[in-house]
């Protein structure tokens, strides 16, 4: 299935490569889920002769093939290092196999390592041959200034809500899907993942609106919640949050999607709303393992079961 907002995207490149002005490092930045893994397999098929297809297509599956190379942190990893580079960049100064150059990809680019990322800046200076090196990332912040300095960045943003919701309806009609995007900061690829996830979001919901009108435990909440996904968890948080805020202001009606009510508004203080969103990003930007899951949910919960009264103070 036609990606169809990446067409735009597909065109300027397909007029790229016609004109002969194909770069040799290419960072590919946007949000997840707005098919920047997709367009970088097109480009390397593509490249490679594997497709006649002009725009990213939904599924794909990556390419067998002696000249492409897909970098990616290991199963046991938690980072790209530096062996992985320095390995790629070794096959990269080989002789094409196949005449059409080497393609490396590498994802996500901001999981490499200060001496990863060292590794490779040469060969993004002084690139071998025909070589092209794709760059994916969803967190542009995490990636060093001297990886920016050397590739042409394009980038790729969800396409407007009407669109999205009208390709998610061609890919399955009568779905949730208004609410899946809205979950998925309206990201279409992120919210086929969002739909799966909306019974357990309706139990988050009512666990956290709970909490808010002081009933249910938070102890109990955490317990459940330390066995999903921590990042799935602090995301979904970050959001209510992010809309409490929002409404807060008096923007209610712009707010779709927040599971407390204005009783529990009126009661928390705007700044420490503030302060809770901050610790929930500082958390989401530490490295999985670093902090005991259950004791942080607890302190989140209990923290937020008592009105953000002393907000930080058990961080």
């Amino acid at each position: 299935m036609e990606i169809n907002w990446l067409s735009e995207f597909a065109q300027s490149w397909l007029d790229r490569v016609s004109q002969e002005r194909m770069p040799h490092a290419v960072l590919l930045a946007g949000p997840a889920g707005v098919g920047k893994r997709a367009a970088a397999n097109w480009i390397a098929m593509r490249r490679l002769g594997l497709t006649s297809d002009n725009t990213p297509q939904y599924p794909f599956e990556r390419p067998q093939h002696a000249d492409l190379h897909w970098i990616e942190v290991p199963e046991d990893k938690k980072t790209i290092g530096i062996d992985q580079i320095r390995a790629l960049v070794a096959e990269i100064n080989m002789t094409s196999y196949g005449g059409t150059g080497k393609t490396a990809i590498i994802e996500p680019a901001n999981s490499m390592t200060h001496n990863a990322a060292n590794s490779l800046l040469k060969t993004l200076e002084e690139p071998s041959g025909d070589s092209l090196i794709i760059l994916i990332t969803d967190k542009t912040g995490r990636l060093p200034a001297t990886i920016f300095s050397r590739c042409q960045r394009i980038d790729i943003s969800p396409p407007p809500i009407p669109d999205g919701l009208a390709w998610l309806n061609r890919l399955q009609a009568g779905a949730q899907w208004a609410e899946a995007l809205r979950e998925a900061d309206n990201a279409p690829l992120r919210a086929i993942d969002a739909l799966a996830a909306l019974e357990t979001n309706a139990a988050m919901a009512r666990d956290f609106a709970a909490l808010a009108n002081g009933a249910g435990s938070a102890l109990e909440v955490a317990a459940t919640w330390s066995k999903m996904e921590p990042l799935f968890i602090l995301d979904w948080l970050g959001r209510q949050v992010r809309l409490a805020i929002l409404a807060h202001s008096g923007g209610r009606e712009r707010a779709p999607g927040l599971v407390i009510d204005d009783s529990v508004l009126r009661r928390i203080d705007r700044k420490n709303l503030f302060c809770y969103l901050d610790i929930i990003n500082r958390l989401r930007g530490q490295p999985g393992g670093s902090y005991n899951v259950q004791l942080t949910f607890e302190a989140l919960l209990i923290d937020w079961a008592t009105g953000l009264s002393e907000c930080g103070e058990s961080y």
